[in-house]
C-alpha cells in the first residue's frame, strides 16, 4: 500500500500449481523452446523430462544443455508412458499433424500446451480444439503476452476499478523481430506473429469486440526477402459499449538497419473515465533482461503518477505462466485460463484482420465463426 492509500500490490505474477513434478515432454528444440520455455520451467521448478525435434542432433544438444532425455522421433517421445503433458513448439503448419499424433496417446497424456498461432488459420485451430476435446485432453495455448508483467498489472487495475470504465486503448509497436525460417514459406510477417499478441491482450483486458477494421501493407525491408502482405498492420477494434482499441504494428520502423538512428519499442496506453495507465513492453531489448513497465494515475488519488516496478521480464519469465495455467487446470479439473476454445476467439480476430484488409471493410467476428461452421443463417445475419 502506498502512502497515498492506492495499493501497489498488483496481481502481476501467475498462479502456480500445487505440484510441480508433472512430467513434461517437449516437441521442438528451436530458440523458443531452448531459450524461453525450458529456462522458465527450470526456474519455476517444473519437470520437463524429454525432448524431440525435427533435428535429432539439435534435440540432443538442447537435452544435454537442460538435462533431458532426447528422442530421435517425437512419436517415440509420445509413446513414453511417463509423459503427462506435452509442450508443442513447432511451426504452425506442422502443429495440427503433431496434435493428431498426441491424441492417439490419451491413455497417459492429459494436457497439451500448443504454440500460438493455433494452426495456419481459424479453421485449423477449430480442428485442433475438436481433436483435444474429443480425446479428453486439456488444451492450453502459449499466448504468452497475457503473462507479460505490465499487461497483467494493467488487468489488475481494470479489475479493481482504478481506471473506471475503459474508453480508449492503444498499442504502438515499433520493433524489428527476428524472422523464423518457416515464415518465408508461409508468407507471414506480422499479423499471425506479433499482432496476435496484441489482439489477445485486448481480449484479455476488455473481452471480445463486435467488429474490427484493418489496413496492411508490406514491410519494405522484408519485401526484398520474400513476398508477403502483412508487414505494417493497423487495426481498430469496436466494442458494443463504445470502447475502441487500436494497434499500430510496425516492423519497418524507418531505415533503422540501413543507417538512420533507431526509435524502437512497444508502448501501450489505456484511458478510462477515472484513470489512465501507460506502459512499455521490454521485449525489443532482448537478450538484455529489460522489465516491462507500468505507470498509472487515477482520480481516486489526484495528482499522482504511480510507478510500480518488478524484476521479472516478458522473455523468458512469462513462459512460466502459460505452462502454469495448464498445470493448474489439470489439478483443478478446470479449463486453462488460455484454453484452446478461448483462443479460438483470438484466432478469429486475426482471420478478421486478413478479411478486412483484403476487402477494405469492417468485419464482424461472427462472420469468421459462421464461415467455418458453415451456418449460412449466421452469415446472412451480418
Amino acid at each position: 500500500m502506498s502512502s497515498t492509500g492506492i495499493s501497489l500490490d498488483l496481481d502481476y505474477l501467475p498462479r502456480l500449481p500445487r505440484r510441480k513434478d508433472t512430467p513434461i515432454g517437449c516437441i521442438g528444440s528451436g530458440f523458443i523452446m531452448a531459450d524461453c520455455h525450458l529456462p522458465a520451467y527450470r526456474k519455476s521448478g517444473f519437470n520437463p523430462v524429454a525432448i524431440a525435434s525435427r533435428s535429432p542432433e539439435h534435440a540432443r544438444q538442447v537435452a544435454d544443455r537442460h538435462g533431458l532425455q532426447a528422442y530421435d522421433d517425437y512419436r517415440s517421445l509420445l509413446a513414453d508412458p511417463r509423459i503427462a503433458v506435452v509442450d508443442v513448439a513447432v511451426p504452425p503448419d506442422v502443429q495440427l499433424e503433431v496434435i493428431r499424433e498426441i491424441v492417439q496417446h490419451r491413455d497417459h497424456i492429459r494436457g497439451v500446451l500448443a504454440q500460438k498461432p493455433l494452426g495456419v488459420d481459424y479453421a485449423q485451430a477449430v480442428e485442433v480444439v475438436r481433436l483435444c476435446e474429443q480425446a479428453g485432453i486439456t488444451l492450453g495455448v502459449n499466448q504468452n503476452m497475457r503473462y507479460d508483467q505490465s499487461v497483467r498489472a494493467c488487468k489488475c487495475l481494470l479489475d479493481r476499478g482504478d481506471l473506471g470504465t475503459p474508453v480508449l486503448a492503444t498499442i504502438d509497436m515499433r520493433a524489428i523481430p527476428h524472422w523464423m525460417p518457416w515464415q518465408q514459406r508461409l508468407g507471414w510477417v506480422t499479423l499471425r506473429i506479433m499482432s496476435i499478441h496484441h489482439l489477445d491482450t485486448f481480449r484479455y483486458w476488455f473481452g471480445d469486440p463486435v467488429r474490427l477494421f484493418a489496413s496492411v501493407r508490406e514491410d519494405p525491408r522484408t519485401a526484398g526477402k520474400f513476398p508477403h502482405q502483412d508487414g505494417i498492420c493497423l487495426y481498430i477494434l469496436e466494442y458494443a459499449n463504445g470502447l475502441r482499441a487500436a494497434s499500430w504494428d510496425d516492423v519497418w520502423t524507418g531505415p533503422a538497419l540501413e543507417g538512420s538512428q533507431p526509435d524502437i519499442g512497444i508502448r501501450w496506453r489505456v484511458e478510462g473515465l477515472e484513470g489512465l495507465a501507460r506502459g512499455t513492453i521490454g521485449w525489443p531489448d532482448y537478450p538484455h533482461p529489460t522489465p516491462s513497465t507500468l505507470d498509472f494515475t487515477t482520480t481516486r488519488q489526484p495528482g499522482y503518477w504511480f510507478q510500480p516496478r518488478w524484476p521479472e521480464v516478458w522473455f523468458p519469465d512469462a513462459f512460466v505462466g502459460t505452462m502454469a495455467q495448464l498445470l493448474c487446470a489439470l489439478e483443478d479439473a478446470a479449463e486453462p485460463e488460455i484454453s484452446g476454445r478461448d483462443n479460438l476467439q483470438t484466432m478469429a480476430l486475426v482471420e478478421a484482420c486478413y478479411v478486412s484488409a483484403r476487402e477494405h471493410r469492417a468485419v464482424e467476428i461472427r462472420e469468421i465463426e459462421a464461415a467455418v461452421s458453415g451456418n449460412p443463417t449466421d452469415a446472412a445475419d451480418r
